[in-house]
């Protein structure tokens, strides 16, 4: 078992859910229970994975939820550029 608050990993996902609120907010209202959901609710799972994970007795269970924490990332940078691309944020 880990203690999920002193991975570095985790902190970094936290740091994303800052991140992925901060710039959701000032996307349009009408991509409210869109982009702007998904965007939040796949950075909100970065972490979470990582927390849930470290409560697994193996590290083999302990990695599983790693891989889906790094899918959920994957997934937030799609939304990233697709957020770029409908230019709701900058370079």
């Amino acid at each position: 078992m880990h203690n999920f608050k002193k991975l570095k990993i985790w902190q970094e996902g936290i740091t994303i859910v800052s991140d992925s609120y901060r710039l959701t907010k000032t996307f349009p209202d009408y991509e409210k229970f869109g982009l702007v959901s998904q965007m939040n609710r796949c950075a909100v799972s970065i972490p979470s994975n990582i927390a849930e994970g470290s409560s697994k007795s193996t590290d083999k269970h302990f990695n599983k939820y790693l891989e889906d924490s790094l899918g959920s990332a994957f997934e937030w940078q799609k939304q990233l550029i697709v957020a770029f691309n409908e230019n709701y944020l900058s370079e």
